[in-house]
């Protein structure tokens, strides 16, 4: 079994179903991430410039490994349009022990 904290959850928001699309087939497509959920409809409030933002948003979860966060966060910052995009991980703890495992296989590097 592999270690608890060797998988991540990372988060982070678009500005629109096309990048969050583009973001979730890259990651996907290179076997960097095992699993994202595009989550519409969300709408995040923040200071930005000094004021008040307030965006719709696409949220991702990114289930990847420790090992491939550093090509997520590439990529991420290739296709994303924002200036500083939201990248969040979250080192997963608990689970069902073969989704873990799962997460861990599925992104493993050769």
């Amino acid at each position: 079994m592999p270690e608890q904290t060797e998988q991540l959850l990372v988060i982070n928001t678009c500005p629109g179903s096309i990048t969050a699309k583009n973001i979730a087939t890259d990651l996907i497509a290179n076997e960097v991430a095992a699993c994202i959920q595009i989550i519409p409809g969300v709408q995040s409030y923040f200071r930005w410039g000094g004021k008040v933002e307030i965006a719709d948003e696409y949220i991702l979860f990114i289930k990847t490994s420790r090992e491939r966060y550093p090509e997520v966060e590439k990529s991420i910052l290739k296709l994303h349009p924002y200036e500083l995009p939201e990248i969040i991980a979250v080192p997963l703890t608990g689970g069902l022990t073969d989704y873990l495992t799962w997460i861990s296989d599925a992104t493993h590097s050769s």
